[in-house]
């Protein structure tokens, strides 16, 4: 399986696409977005930051289906079927390759906070926000396997662009909840999202994540799990 985990990294990482859009956008975004305007103050920067590297971190994930439907469409599921690998072993490295690629992302937008916009944390901040937006974005990673399992090439790419899009905007990654009406804010706090992000801003803020944040994050990867492997099933009975 360690094989396996290496090859799909290194075809995730020369993929030219992801690297421009899974990893140049959300720096792109984040220096757009708070180097706008004077009033641009530190404490948005860095919540901004903590945003944009949850946004760019859930791209990632999403993307490692968008790859399990381009191999399914091109038979590689197939070979995969006929090899001595378990098919628990070939989710689980799909998993883990959505685990690993998922890090560009998130350093490269911290990157750009500390060097560009001036973002001072401590050192052991700095690595708790990685390791907690990394750990944070397997339950996206699980929802892309199940697109991908599920749905058509095409279908795929465009359902998690959609996934994307509409999660990180309800989910706070873009702009401060606080500028949601009532209604769209009380929404956003049951959405993976925004706990997603709210991993990074504790980290931020020297404190520990709220019990909340854990348990509506483990609500979520149980239900996007579960889905994973209901479509796994279903495309053994056509792959």
């Amino acid at each position: 399986m360690f094989d396996y985990l290496v090859l799909e990294v290194r075809r995730t990482l020369r993929d030219t696409g992801f690297v421009i859009f899974g990893i140049g956008m959300p720096v792109l975004m984040y220096l757009l977005f708070t180097n706008i305007g004077d009033d641009v103050g530190g404490r948005w920067r860095t919540a901004s930051m903590v945003g944009m590297a949850a946004y760019g971190a859930l791209g990632s994930a999403l993307n490692t289906g968008t790859g399990v439907a381009e191999d399914k469409s091109i038979g590689w599921l197939r070979q995969l079927r006929i090899t001595p690998m378990r098919p628990r072993s070939v989710v689980i490295g799909r998993a883990l390759t959505g685990s690993v690629v998922v890090l560009p992302a998130i350093v490269a937008v911290l990157l750009a906070g500390g060097v560009v916009n001036g973002v001072r944390l401590a050192v052991w901040q700095w690595v708790l926000v990685a390791v907690l937006l990394w750990l944070g974005a397997f339950p996206f990673t699980l929802l892309g396997i199940g697109n991908g399992y599920r749905l058509t090439a095409q279908t795929t790419g465009v359902v998690n662009v959609a996934c994307n899009l509409g999660m990180s905007i309800v989910g706070g990654l873009w702009f401060p909840v606080d500028l949601f009406p009532g209604w769209l804010r009380s929404l956003s706090s049951y959405t993976p999202t925004n706990r997603f992000a709210e991993l990074g801003v504790s980290a931020t803020e020297k404190a520990a994540p709220g019990f909340g944040t854990v348990a509506v994050l483990g609500l979520w990867m149980l239900v996007f799990g579960s889905y994973a492997v209901f479509s796994y099933r279903r495309s053994a009975r056509t792959v």
